[in-house]
């Protein structure tokens, strides 16, 4: 880094272009954080339950040991306030509040209707 290297710009005086605005004011016009919900998406394997569909979500991973891809698997209870979502079907869901003991996830989205047999 040369340090005889000087700027342009003057930070000093304020351009013309950027108007000065009250640190107060500055902080009420900044919009709060969008918050990071996880989602995932999965295949529903079970809506036998009211208001609830059971989500079968398959992941691939490298097997420690040996190397060789390995699908992993794990079910998560939704909710589906409807009852809109049947067998088959693909569907997002996103973390949530919990709901009950077991289902903390809510169905955001169809991604793809199943076929019925």
């Amino acid at each position: 880094m040369n340090a005889d290297v000087t700027s342009n710009v003057d930070l000093t005086a304020p351009s013309a272009d950027s108007p000065i605005v009250p640190a107060a004011a500055g902080a009420a016009q900044a919009e709060p954080k969008a918050k990071n919900t996880r989602t995932l998406i999965g295949k529903v394997v079970s809506d036998k339950r009211s208001k609830t569909i059971t989500v079968l979500i398959e992941r691939r991973t490298k097997h420690e040991l040996y190397g060789k891809i390995v699908a992993k698997t794990s079910k998560y209870h939704a909710h589906d306030e409807n009852g809109e979502y049947k067998m088959g079907d693909v569907v997002e869901i996103a973390e949530s509040r919990p709901i009950s003991k077991t289902k903390s996830w809510v169905v955001t989205r169809l991604v793809q209707k199943g076929i019925n047999v």
